[in-house]
Protein backbone atom coordinates (compact mmCIF):
# COMPACT_ATOMS: atom_id res chain seq x y z
CA UNK A 1 0.00 0.00 0.00
CA UNK A 2 2.78 2.49 0.47
CA UNK A 3 4.70 1.47 -2.44
CA UNK A 4 3.11 3.37 -4.69
CA UNK A 5 3.17 6.89 -2.48
CA UNK A 6 6.18 6.15 -2.53
CA UNK A 7 6.85 5.91 -6.05
CA UNK A 8 4.77 8.67 -6.58
CA UNK A 9 6.68 10.80 -4.37
CA UNK A 10 9.94 9.94 -6.45
CA UNK A 11 8.16 11.04 -9.89
CA UNK A 12 6.81 14.75 -8.47
CA UNK A 13 10.03 15.47 -7.12
CA UNK A 14 12.35 13.96 -10.15
CA UNK A 15 9.98 14.53 -13.05
CA UNK A 16 7.42 17.72 -12.10
CA UNK A 17 8.06 19.77 -9.13
CA UNK A 18 11.80 19.63 -9.42
CA UNK A 19 14.05 22.86 -10.93
CA UNK A 20 15.52 20.61 -13.49
CA UNK A 21 12.19 18.91 -14.32
CA UNK A 22 12.15 19.16 -18.17
CA UNK A 23 15.93 17.92 -17.91
CA UNK A 24 15.26 14.93 -15.98
CA UNK A 25 12.35 14.25 -18.30
CA UNK A 26 14.58 14.20 -21.67
CA UNK A 27 17.86 12.55 -19.68
CA UNK A 28 15.61 9.69 -17.40
CA UNK A 29 13.08 8.96 -19.63
CA UNK A 30 13.97 5.12 -19.03
CA UNK A 31 13.35 6.14 -15.13
CA UNK A 32 10.07 7.42 -15.39
CA UNK A 33 8.90 4.55 -17.57
CA UNK A 34 10.21 2.35 -15.00
CA UNK A 35 8.80 3.93 -12.32
CA UNK A 36 5.35 3.73 -13.95
CA UNK A 37 5.30 0.38 -15.31
CA UNK A 38 6.57 -0.33 -11.13
CA UNK A 39 3.08 1.70 -10.40
CA UNK A 40 0.96 -0.53 -12.36
CA UNK A 41 3.09 -3.66 -10.94
CA UNK A 42 2.34 -3.15 -7.74
CA UNK A 43 -1.21 -1.66 -8.45
CA UNK A 44 -1.88 -5.13 -9.84
CA UNK A 45 0.10 -7.43 -7.13
CA UNK A 46 -2.20 -5.53 -4.69
CA UNK A 47 -5.23 -5.84 -6.47
CA UNK A 48 -4.51 -10.16 -6.71
CA UNK A 49 -3.05 -10.31 -3.05
CA UNK A 50 -6.29 -8.66 -2.19
CA UNK A 51 -8.40 -11.01 -3.52
CA UNK A 52 -6.49 -14.19 -2.38
CA UNK A 53 -6.58 -13.04 1.15
CA UNK A 54 -10.42 -12.52 0.86
CA UNK A 55 -10.75 -15.76 -0.68
CA UNK A 56 -8.73 -17.04 2.08
CA UNK A 57 -10.34 -15.37 5.05
CA UNK A 58 -13.72 -16.59 3.13
CA UNK A 59 -12.71 -20.12 3.30
CA UNK A 60 -11.25 -20.06 6.38
CA UNK A 61 -14.08 -18.94 8.25
CA UNK A 62 -16.21 -21.59 6.29
CA UNK A 63 -14.02 -24.17 7.38
CA UNK A 64 -14.37 -22.53 11.08
CA UNK A 65 -18.30 -22.19 10.61
CA UNK A 66 -18.64 -25.93 9.65
CA UNK A 67 -16.33 -27.05 12.64
CA UNK A 68 -17.91 -25.51 15.18
CA UNK A 69 -21.58 -26.08 13.96
CA UNK A 70 -20.52 -29.71 14.26
CA UNK A 71 -19.41 -29.02 18.00
CA UNK A 72 -21.87 -27.28 19.29
CA UNK A 73 -24.54 -29.82 17.38
CA UNK A 74 -22.64 -32.60 19.08
CA UNK A 75 -22.70 -30.34 22.71
CA UNK A 76 -26.31 -30.54 22.72
CA UNK A 77 -26.82 -33.87 21.65
CA UNK A 78 -24.52 -34.82 24.47
CA UNK A 79 -27.22 -32.58 26.75
CA UNK A 80 -29.53 -34.45 29.25
CA UNK A 81 -33.02 -33.98 29.70
CA UNK A 82 -33.03 -31.12 32.00
CA UNK A 83 -31.25 -28.87 29.36
CA UNK A 84 -33.71 -29.76 26.67
CA UNK A 85 -36.68 -28.64 29.64
CA UNK A 86 -35.06 -25.21 30.15
CA UNK A 87 -33.61 -24.49 26.59
CA UNK A 88 -36.09 -23.17 24.16
CA UNK A 89 -35.63 -24.98 20.62
CA UNK A 90 -36.29 -21.34 19.14
CA UNK A 91 -33.37 -20.20 21.05
CA UNK A 92 -31.44 -23.35 20.20
CA UNK A 93 -32.08 -22.57 16.55
CA UNK A 94 -30.94 -19.28 16.73
CA UNK A 95 -27.38 -20.12 18.16
CA UNK A 96 -26.82 -22.95 15.67
CA UNK A 97 -28.03 -20.35 12.62
CA UNK A 98 -27.35 -16.75 13.13
CA UNK A 99 -25.29 -16.68 16.29
CA UNK A 100 -22.97 -18.99 14.24
CA UNK A 101 -23.44 -16.96 10.64
CA UNK A 102 -22.13 -13.91 12.98
CA UNK A 103 -18.93 -15.59 14.11
CA UNK A 104 -18.45 -15.95 10.27
CA UNK A 105 -19.00 -12.70 9.29
CA UNK A 106 -16.51 -11.70 12.04
CA UNK A 107 -13.87 -13.79 10.94
CA UNK A 108 -14.37 -13.19 7.03
CA UNK A 109 -14.82 -9.04 7.72
CA UNK A 110 -14.04 -7.68 10.79
CA UNK A 111 -10.62 -9.90 11.88
CA UNK A 112 -9.47 -9.01 8.37
CA UNK A 113 -10.75 -5.66 8.16
CA UNK A 114 -8.81 -4.94 11.90
CA UNK A 115 -5.75 -6.80 10.84
CA UNK A 116 -5.53 -4.71 7.17
CA UNK A 117 -6.86 -1.44 9.05
CA UNK A 118 -3.68 -1.57 11.54
CA UNK A 119 -1.17 -3.07 9.37
CA UNK A 120 -1.69 0.07 6.96
CA UNK A 121 -1.98 2.37 9.45
CA UNK A 122 1.19 1.82 11.34
CA UNK A 123 3.13 1.32 7.79
CA UNK A 124 1.95 4.40 6.96
CA UNK A 125 2.66 6.06 10.24
CA UNK A 126 6.40 4.69 9.99
CA UNK A 127 6.80 5.76 6.38
CA UNK A 128 5.09 9.25 7.35
CA UNK A 129 7.91 9.76 10.55
CA UNK A 130 11.05 9.27 7.76
CA UNK A 131 9.27 11.99 6.05
CA UNK A 132 8.52 14.13 8.51
CA UNK A 133 7.97 13.45 12.44
CA UNK A 134 6.49 17.19 12.97
CA UNK A 135 3.51 16.88 10.50
CA UNK A 136 2.95 12.76 11.27
CA UNK A 137 2.06 14.09 15.04
CA UNK A 138 0.09 17.07 13.97
CA UNK A 139 -1.70 14.48 12.22
CA UNK A 140 -2.02 11.91 15.18
CA UNK A 141 -3.17 14.18 17.37
CA UNK A 142 -6.83 13.40 16.33
CA UNK A 143 -6.28 9.78 17.64
CA UNK A 144 -7.05 10.15 21.13
CA UNK A 145 -10.48 11.80 20.19
CA UNK A 146 -11.59 9.67 17.78
CA UNK A 147 -10.71 6.74 20.71
CA UNK A 148 -12.83 8.26 23.56
CA UNK A 149 -15.87 8.75 21.21
CA UNK A 150 -15.27 4.81 19.84
CA UNK A 151 -15.04 4.02 23.43
CA UNK A 152 -18.41 5.55 24.63
CA UNK A 153 -20.26 4.23 21.38
CA UNK A 154 -18.78 0.67 22.14
CA UNK A 155 -20.14 1.10 26.20
CA UNK A 156 -23.36 2.16 25.15
CA UNK A 157 -24.35 0.02 22.24
CA UNK A 158 -23.01 -3.35 23.64
CA UNK A 159 -26.27 -4.08 26.21
CA UNK A 160 -28.54 -3.06 23.23
CA UNK A 161 -27.51 -6.25 20.91
CA UNK A 162 -27.71 -8.30 24.04
CA UNK A 163 -30.91 -7.11 24.40
CA UNK A 164 -31.21 -7.50 19.78
CA UNK A 165 -30.33 -10.74 20.76
CA UNK A 166 -33.36 -11.76 22.69
CA UNK A 167 -35.53 -10.39 20.72
CA UNK A 168 -34.61 -12.69 17.93
CA UNK A 169 -34.09 -15.90 19.83
CA UNK A 170 -37.91 -14.53 21.21
CA UNK A 171 -39.16 -14.09 17.34
CA UNK A 172 -37.74 -17.98 16.35
CA UNK A 173 -38.84 -18.91 19.11
CA UNK A 174 -42.60 -17.62 18.38
CA UNK A 175 -42.32 -18.69 14.68
CA UNK A 176 -40.94 -22.62 15.22
CA UNK A 177 -43.95 -23.02 18.01
CA UNK A 178 -46.76 -21.64 15.87
CA UNK A 179 -45.37 -23.98 12.89
CA UNK A 180 -45.27 -27.23 15.25
CA UNK A 181 -48.41 -26.05 16.40
CA UNK A 182 -50.10 -25.48 13.26
CA UNK A 183 -53.28 -28.32 13.78
CA UNK A 184 -53.97 -26.43 17.40
CA UNK A 185 -54.06 -23.19 15.82
CA UNK A 186 -56.25 -24.13 12.79
CA UNK A 187 -58.51 -26.09 15.28
CA UNK A 188 -59.46 -23.24 17.27
CA UNK A 189 -59.04 -20.68 14.50
CA UNK A 190 -56.57 -18.71 16.56
CA UNK A 191 -54.91 -17.74 13.24
CA UNK A 192 -55.61 -14.15 13.67
CA UNK A 193 -53.97 -14.12 17.44
CA UNK A 194 -51.07 -16.04 16.12
CA UNK A 195 -50.32 -13.79 13.63
CA UNK A 196 -50.42 -11.00 16.27
CA UNK A 197 -48.22 -12.47 18.58
CA UNK A 198 -45.63 -12.78 16.03
CA UNK A 199 -46.43 -9.38 14.38
CA UNK A 200 -45.73 -8.16 18.06
CA UNK A 201 -42.35 -9.93 18.51
CA UNK A 202 -41.50 -8.48 14.70
CA UNK A 203 -42.04 -5.23 16.35
CA UNK A 204 -40.19 -5.58 18.97
CA UNK A 205 -37.37 -7.11 17.18
CA UNK A 206 -37.51 -4.63 14.73
CA UNK A 207 -37.62 -1.28 17.08
CA UNK A 208 -34.24 -2.53 18.84
CA UNK A 209 -32.85 -3.06 15.53
CA UNK A 210 -33.59 0.69 14.63
CA UNK A 211 -32.63 2.01 18.10
CA UNK A 212 -29.59 0.22 17.86
CA UNK A 213 -28.53 1.57 14.19
CA UNK A 214 -29.95 5.06 15.83
CA UNK A 215 -26.92 4.76 18.39
CA UNK A 216 -24.46 4.41 15.77
CA UNK A 217 -26.03 7.05 13.88
CA UNK A 218 -25.45 9.65 16.78
CA UNK A 219 -21.94 8.70 16.85
CA UNK A 220 -21.11 8.38 12.81
CA UNK A 221 -20.77 12.30 12.44
CA UNK A 222 -18.26 12.76 15.22
CA UNK A 223 -15.73 10.07 13.76
CA UNK A 224 -16.66 11.31 10.22
CA UNK A 225 -15.72 14.81 11.29
CA UNK A 226 -12.47 13.59 12.98
CA UNK A 227 -11.64 11.31 9.75
CA UNK A 228 -11.97 14.33 7.59
CA UNK A 229 -10.26 16.78 9.79
CA UNK A 230 -7.09 14.17 8.93
CA UNK A 231 -7.14 16.22 5.45
CA UNK A 232 -7.81 19.89 6.95
CA UNK A 233 -4.50 20.07 8.32
CA UNK A 234 -2.36 18.31 6.24
CA UNK A 235 -3.65 20.63 3.85
CA UNK A 236 -2.95 23.48 6.62
CA UNK A 237 0.27 22.52 7.98
CA UNK A 238 1.30 20.26 5.44
CA UNK A 239 1.20 23.72 3.08
CA UNK A 240 2.68 25.49 5.13
CA UNK A 241 5.77 23.21 5.44
CA UNK A 242 5.99 23.07 1.62
CA UNK A 243 5.62 27.02 1.08
CA UNK A 244 8.45 26.85 4.60
CA UNK A 245 10.99 24.11 2.76
CA UNK A 246 10.45 21.52 5.23
CA UNK A 247 9.23 19.22 3.34
CA UNK A 248 9.13 18.55 -0.72
CA UNK A 249 5.89 18.52 -3.04
CA UNK A 250 6.80 15.40 -3.40
CA UNK A 251 6.60 14.51 0.03
CA UNK A 252 3.39 16.44 0.35
CA UNK A 253 2.07 14.74 -2.42
CA UNK A 254 3.14 11.31 -0.98
CA UNK A 255 0.81 12.77 2.80
CA UNK A 256 -2.06 13.18 0.45
CA UNK A 257 -1.72 10.04 -1.09
CA UNK A 258 -1.31 7.97 1.82
CA UNK A 259 -3.72 9.93 4.26
CA UNK A 260 -6.31 7.65 3.77
CA UNK A 261 -4.40 5.00 5.13
CA UNK A 262 -4.78 6.95 8.65
CA UNK A 263 -8.50 8.62 8.04
CA UNK A 264 -9.92 5.41 7.26
CA UNK A 265 -9.44 3.13 9.77
CA UNK A 266 -10.67 5.98 12.27
CA UNK A 267 -13.40 6.37 9.83
CA UNK A 268 -13.79 2.39 10.06
CA UNK A 269 -13.46 2.07 13.78
CA UNK A 270 -17.29 2.85 14.54
CA UNK A 271 -18.25 0.37 12.24
CA UNK A 272 -16.11 -2.60 13.50
CA UNK A 273 -16.97 -1.76 17.25
CA UNK A 274 -20.78 -1.67 16.14
CA UNK A 275 -20.05 -5.29 14.10
CA UNK A 276 -17.90 -6.79 17.42
CA UNK A 277 -20.61 -6.02 19.62
CA UNK A 278 -22.86 -7.77 17.97
CA UNK A 279 -20.36 -10.32 17.61
CA UNK A 280 -20.16 -10.73 21.51
CA UNK A 281 -23.69 -10.55 21.97
CA UNK A 282 -23.74 -13.82 19.62
CA UNK A 283 -20.68 -15.64 20.98
CA UNK A 284 -22.22 -15.23 24.45
CA UNK A 285 -24.96 -17.65 23.27
CA UNK A 286 -22.25 -20.01 21.62
CA UNK A 287 -20.47 -19.78 24.88
CA UNK A 288 -23.68 -21.39 27.24
CA UNK A 289 -23.99 -24.22 24.96
CA UNK A 290 -19.97 -24.61 24.78
CA UNK A 291 -19.55 -24.54 28.92
CA UNK A 292 -23.18 -26.64 29.42
CA UNK A 293 -22.58 -29.62 31.32
CA UNK A 294 -24.67 -32.38 31.62
CA UNK A 295 -25.30 -34.07 34.95
CA UNK A 296 -25.80 -37.49 33.48
CA UNK A 297 -22.81 -38.00 30.57
CA UNK A 298 -22.78 -40.39 27.95
CA UNK A 299 -19.07 -40.80 27.35
CA UNK A 300 -19.85 -43.21 24.47
CA UNK A 301 -17.23 -45.52 25.93
CA UNK A 302 -16.46 -49.07 23.83
CA UNK A 303 -17.53 -51.55 25.25
CA UNK A 304 -18.96 -55.59 24.40
CA UNK A 305 -22.56 -54.73 24.21
CA UNK A 306 -24.13 -57.71 26.64
CA UNK A 307 -27.59 -58.49 26.49
CA UNK A 308 -29.55 -57.75 29.80
CA UNK A 309 -31.75 -60.26 31.51
CA UNK A 310 -34.43 -57.58 31.70
CA UNK A 311 -34.49 -57.37 36.31
CA UNK A 312 -35.70 -53.99 37.78
CA UNK A 313 -35.77 -53.06 41.25
CA UNK A 314 -36.33 -49.35 42.44
CA UNK A 315 -34.82 -49.05 45.84
CA UNK A 316 -36.45 -46.54 48.14
CA UNK A 317 -35.96 -44.16 45.14
CA UNK A 318 -37.09 -39.96 45.28
CA UNK A 319 -37.07 -37.89 42.43
CA UNK A 320 -37.16 -33.85 42.94
CA UNK A 321 -37.57 -31.71 39.99
CA UNK A 322 -36.67 -28.64 40.05
CA UNK A 323 -36.54 -28.63 43.84
CA UNK A 324 -40.65 -30.04 43.62
CA UNK A 325 -40.66 -33.59 44.57
CA UNK A 326 -42.51 -35.80 42.07
CA UNK A 327 -41.67 -39.28 43.22
CA UNK A 328 -41.47 -39.99 47.60
CA UNK A 329 -39.21 -43.31 48.54
CA UNK A 330 -40.93 -46.06 45.81
CA UNK A 331 -39.86 -49.35 45.63
CA UNK A 332 -40.84 -52.36 43.79
CA UNK A 333 -38.54 -55.56 41.94
CA UNK A 334 -39.62 -56.49 38.85
CA UNK A 335 -38.41 -59.77 37.50
CA UNK A 336 -37.15 -61.13 33.97
CA UNK A 337 -39.84 -61.64 31.61
CA UNK A 338 -42.69 -60.14 33.91
CA UNK A 339 -45.05 -57.59 32.77
CA UNK A 340 -45.77 -54.92 35.24
CA UNK A 341 -48.59 -52.38 34.20
CA UNK A 342 -48.56 -49.03 36.25
CA UNK A 343 -51.88 -46.89 36.72
CA UNK A 344 -52.02 -43.40 38.53
CA UNK A 345 -53.63 -40.07 38.33
CA UNK A 346 -52.53 -37.48 35.67
CA UNK A 347 -49.29 -36.29 37.06
CA UNK A 348 -48.82 -38.76 39.56
CA UNK A 349 -45.27 -39.41 38.13
CA UNK A 350 -45.84 -42.45 36.07
CA UNK A 351 -43.78 -41.41 33.10
CA UNK A 352 -40.82 -39.41 35.07
CA UNK A 353 -40.71 -43.52 37.25
CA UNK A 354 -39.91 -45.21 33.95
CA UNK A 355 -37.57 -42.77 32.26
CA UNK A 356 -35.27 -43.45 35.41
CA UNK A 357 -34.64 -46.48 34.14
CA UNK A 358 -32.75 -45.55 30.81
CA UNK A 359 -31.18 -42.52 32.71
CA UNK A 360 -33.12 -39.65 31.36
CA UNK A 361 -32.91 -38.45 34.90
CA UNK A 362 -31.19 -39.49 38.03
CA UNK A 363 -32.81 -40.33 41.14
CA UNK A 364 -32.56 -37.86 44.14
CA UNK A 365 -32.16 -40.48 46.59
CA UNK A 366 -32.05 -44.70 46.22
CA UNK A 367 -31.05 -46.17 43.29
CA UNK A 368 -32.54 -47.91 40.40
CA UNK A 369 -31.38 -50.96 39.29
CA UNK A 370 -31.02 -52.91 36.13
CA UNK A 371 -29.98 -56.86 36.60
CA UNK A 372 -28.72 -55.94 40.12
CA UNK A 373 -26.69 -52.58 38.70
CA UNK A 374 -26.61 -49.10 39.74
CA UNK A 375 -28.04 -47.86 36.49
CA UNK A 376 -25.43 -44.56 37.19
CA UNK A 377 -22.79 -47.38 36.41
CA UNK A 378 -23.79 -48.89 33.56
CA UNK A 379 -22.44 -47.61 30.03
CA UNK A 380 -25.13 -45.46 28.76
CA UNK A 381 -24.80 -46.37 25.17
CA UNK A 382 -25.20 -50.27 26.64
CA UNK A 383 -28.05 -49.25 28.73
CA UNK A 384 -30.21 -47.81 26.33
CA UNK A 385 -29.43 -50.31 23.78
CA UNK A 386 -31.24 -52.85 26.27
CA UNK A 387 -34.45 -50.87 26.54
CA UNK A 388 -36.95 -50.45 23.61
CA UNK A 389 -39.54 -47.39 24.50
CA UNK A 390 -42.15 -45.79 22.83
CA UNK A 391 -43.06 -42.33 24.47
CA UNK A 392 -46.08 -41.03 25.61
CA UNK A 393 -45.49 -37.87 22.82
CA UNK A 394 -44.77 -39.54 19.88
CA UNK A 395 -42.77 -38.36 17.51
CA UNK A 396 -42.49 -39.69 14.12
CA UNK A 397 -39.44 -38.35 12.24
CA UNK A 398 -39.77 -36.99 8.13
CA UNK A 399 -38.94 -40.31 6.28
CA UNK A 400 -40.62 -43.34 5.25
CA UNK A 401 -42.45 -45.46 7.53
CA UNK A 402 -39.85 -48.45 7.05
CA UNK A 403 -37.52 -45.77 8.55
CA UNK A 404 -39.08 -44.83 10.84
CA UNK A 405 -40.14 -48.74 12.24
CA UNK A 406 -36.15 -49.86 11.86
CA UNK A 407 -35.07 -46.06 13.57
CA UNK A 408 -33.05 -48.18 16.38
CA UNK A 409 -31.84 -50.85 13.94
CA UNK A 410 -31.04 -49.45 9.94
CA UNK A 411 -29.97 -52.44 8.96
CA UNK A 412 -33.22 -54.19 10.20
CA UNK A 413 -34.29 -56.38 7.07
CA UNK A 414 -37.73 -55.32 5.06
CA UNK A 415 -39.54 -58.75 6.46
CA UNK A 416 -38.84 -58.34 9.75
CA UNK A 417 -40.04 -55.07 9.77
CA UNK A 418 -43.30 -55.91 8.89
CA UNK A 419 -43.39 -58.75 11.37
CA UNK A 420 -42.63 -55.97 13.68
CA UNK A 421 -45.65 -53.68 12.15
CA UNK A 422 -48.19 -56.35 12.41
CA UNK A 423 -47.33 -57.00 15.93
CA UNK A 424 -47.84 -53.47 16.79
CA UNK A 425 -51.57 -54.02 14.60
CA UNK A 426 -50.33 -51.25 11.74
CA UNK A 427 -49.49 -53.80 8.69
CA UNK A 428 -52.87 -53.39 7.49
CA UNK A 429 -53.32 -49.35 7.26
CA UNK A 430 -49.78 -49.15 6.02
CA UNK A 431 -50.34 -51.30 3.00
CA UNK A 432 -53.21 -49.01 2.19
CA UNK A 433 -51.04 -46.25 1.89
CA UNK A 434 -50.18 -44.69 -1.19
CA UNK A 435 -46.10 -46.06 -1.29
CA UNK A 436 -46.79 -48.90 1.60
CA UNK A 437 -43.79 -48.95 3.68
CA UNK A 438 -42.18 -46.32 1.12
CA UNK A 439 -44.51 -43.96 1.96
CA UNK A 440 -43.12 -40.67 3.51
CA UNK A 441 -44.76 -39.03 6.75
CA UNK A 442 -44.90 -35.30 6.93
CA UNK A 443 -42.45 -33.61 10.26
CA UNK A 444 -43.96 -35.43 13.39
CA UNK A 445 -45.60 -37.55 11.62
CA UNK A 446 -48.29 -35.03 10.27
CA UNK A 447 -51.09 -36.99 8.21
CA UNK A 448 -51.22 -39.85 10.17
CA UNK A 449 -54.09 -40.34 13.32
CA UNK A 450 -52.79 -40.19 16.88
CA UNK A 451 -54.02 -44.24 16.61
CA UNK A 452 -51.72 -44.67 13.99
CA UNK A 453 -48.37 -42.90 14.74
CA UNK A 454 -49.21 -44.78 18.26
CA UNK A 455 -48.88 -47.71 16.36
CA UNK A 456 -45.63 -46.95 14.21
CA UNK A 457 -43.80 -46.20 17.70
CA UNK A 458 -44.80 -49.05 19.25
CA UNK A 459 -43.45 -51.53 15.94
CA UNK A 460 -40.12 -49.18 16.34
CA UNK A 461 -39.72 -49.74 20.03
CA UNK A 462 -40.77 -53.79 19.45
CA UNK A 463 -37.96 -53.69 16.12
CA UNK A 464 -34.79 -53.17 18.87
CA UNK A 465 -35.81 -56.47 19.94
CA UNK A 466 -34.65 -55.39 23.59
CA UNK A 467 -34.99 -57.26 27.06
CA UNK A 468 -36.68 -54.12 28.77
CA UNK A 469 -40.01 -52.89 26.79
CA UNK A 470 -41.56 -49.40 27.95
CA UNK A 471 -44.16 -48.36 26.84
CA UNK A 472 -45.80 -45.36 27.92
CA UNK A 473 -49.41 -45.25 27.23
CA UNK A 474 -49.07 -45.88 23.67
CA UNK A 475 -52.74 -47.38 23.61
CA UNK A 476 -54.63 -44.85 24.59
CA UNK A 477 -55.88 -43.95 20.89
CA UNK A 478 -56.69 -47.39 19.61
CA UNK A 479 -59.99 -49.30 19.33
CA UNK A 480 -60.09 -51.85 22.14
CA UNK A 481 -59.86 -54.22 19.11
CA UNK A 482 -56.71 -53.17 17.69
CA UNK A 483 -55.47 -52.93 21.45
CA UNK A 484 -56.41 -56.52 21.71
CA UNK A 485 -54.31 -57.21 19.18
CA UNK A 486 -51.32 -55.67 20.25
CA UNK A 487 -51.67 -57.00 23.56
CA UNK A 488 -51.81 -60.69 22.14
CA UNK A 489 -48.85 -59.37 20.60
CA UNK A 490 -47.14 -58.55 23.79
CA UNK A 491 -47.86 -61.79 25.23
CA UNK A 492 -46.80 -63.92 22.57
CA UNK A 493 -42.98 -62.27 21.96
CA UNK A 494 -40.74 -64.63 20.78
CA UNK A 495 -37.76 -63.65 22.75
CA UNK A 496 -37.61 -62.62 26.42
CA UNK A 497 -39.29 -59.28 27.65
CA UNK A 498 -39.43 -57.30 30.28
CA UNK A 499 -42.40 -55.11 29.87
CA UNK A 500 -43.41 -52.00 31.86
CA UNK A 501 -46.81 -50.20 30.51
CA UNK A 502 -48.29 -47.32 31.34
CA UNK A 503 -51.83 -47.49 30.86
CA UNK A 504 -54.73 -45.86 32.19
CA UNK A 505 -57.29 -48.77 30.52
CA UNK A 506 -58.11 -51.95 32.84
CA UNK A 507 -58.22 -53.65 29.54
CA UNK A 508 -54.57 -52.93 28.88
CA UNK A 509 -53.78 -53.43 32.93
CA UNK A 510 -55.89 -56.44 33.90
CA UNK A 511 -53.75 -59.37 31.65
CA UNK A 512 -50.82 -57.70 34.12
CA UNK A 513 -48.56 -60.09 36.01
CA UNK A 514 -48.43 -56.93 38.39
CA UNK A 515 -50.03 -53.82 39.04
CA UNK A 516 -48.60 -50.39 40.52
CA UNK A 517 -50.81 -47.66 41.55
CA UNK A 518 -48.99 -44.29 42.15
CA UNK A 519 -50.86 -41.27 43.79
CA UNK A 520 -49.01 -37.82 44.25
CA UNK A 521 -45.79 -39.55 43.73
CA UNK A 522 -46.19 -42.63 45.95
CA UNK A 523 -46.85 -46.29 45.75
CA UNK A 524 -50.48 -46.91 47.23
CA UNK A 525 -51.45 -50.14 45.73
CA UNK A 526 -49.78 -52.79 44.29
CA UNK A 527 -51.11 -56.65 42.91
CA UNK A 528 -52.47 -58.32 40.50
CA UNK A 529 -55.98 -57.33 38.80
CA UNK A 530 -58.41 -59.43 41.39
CA UNK A 531 -56.39 -58.59 44.16
CA UNK A 532 -56.96 -54.71 43.20
CA UNK A 533 -60.47 -55.13 43.12
CA UNK A 534 -60.74 -56.88 46.65
CA UNK A 535 -58.66 -54.37 48.00
CA UNK A 536 -62.20 -51.90 47.20
CA UNK A 537 -59.58 -48.84 46.45
CA UNK A 538 -57.95 -46.43 43.59
CA UNK A 539 -57.82 -49.44 41.09
CA UNK A 540 -61.38 -50.51 41.84
CA UNK A 541 -62.74 -47.12 41.55
CA UNK A 542 -61.47 -46.77 37.93
CA UNK A 543 -62.88 -50.44 37.18
CA UNK A 544 -66.17 -49.25 37.94
CA UNK A 545 -66.11 -46.15 36.27
CA UNK A 546 -64.52 -47.71 33.13
CA UNK A 547 -67.22 -50.73 33.81
CA UNK A 548 -70.52 -49.78 35.15
CA UNK A 549 -72.62 -52.51 35.05
CA UNK A 550 -69.78 -55.47 36.40
CA UNK A 551 -68.93 -52.23 39.07
CA UNK A 552 -72.59 -52.54 39.89
CA UNK A 553 -72.86 -56.34 40.26
CA UNK A 554 -69.70 -55.94 42.40
CA UNK A 555 -71.64 -53.97 44.58
CA UNK A 556 -74.72 -55.77 44.78
CA UNK A 557 -73.43 -59.07 45.32
CA UNK A 558 -69.74 -58.89 46.47
CA UNK A 559 -68.03 -60.95 44.34
CA UNK A 560 -66.60 -60.26 41.00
Amino acid sequence: MIVNPYIGQRIVDTFIANDNAVQNLTQERGLLITLCLAMIGFSLLRTGLAYVTTMQYERSSQNTLYRVRIFLYNKIQGQDMHYYDHNRTGDLMTKMTGDLDMVRHSMAWIIKTIIESLAIFIAAVIYFFTIDAVLTLWLLILSPPIFIVAYIFAKKVRPMYTDLRERLSQLNTTTQENIAGNRVVKAFAREEYEVEKFTEKNISFSKANKTAALVWLDYFPYLETFAQAFNVILMLVGGLFVMNGRITFGEYAAFSSLIWAISNPMRNIGIIINDIQRFFASLTKIVEVYYARPSIVNEHNPVDKRRYEGRIEFDHISFKYDGVTVLHDVSFKVEPGETVAIMGSTGAGKTTLVNLIPRFYDVSQGRVLVDGTDVRNLELDELRGNIGIATQDVLLFSDTIDGNIAFGNPELPEEETKEYARQAAAHDFIMKMPEGYDTIVGERGVGLSGGQKQRIALARALAVHCPILILDDTTSAVDLETEEHIQKSLRELDYPCTKLIIAQRVSTTAEADRILILEDGRLIEEGTHAELLAKRGYYYEVFKLQNEGIGRQVTDHGKE
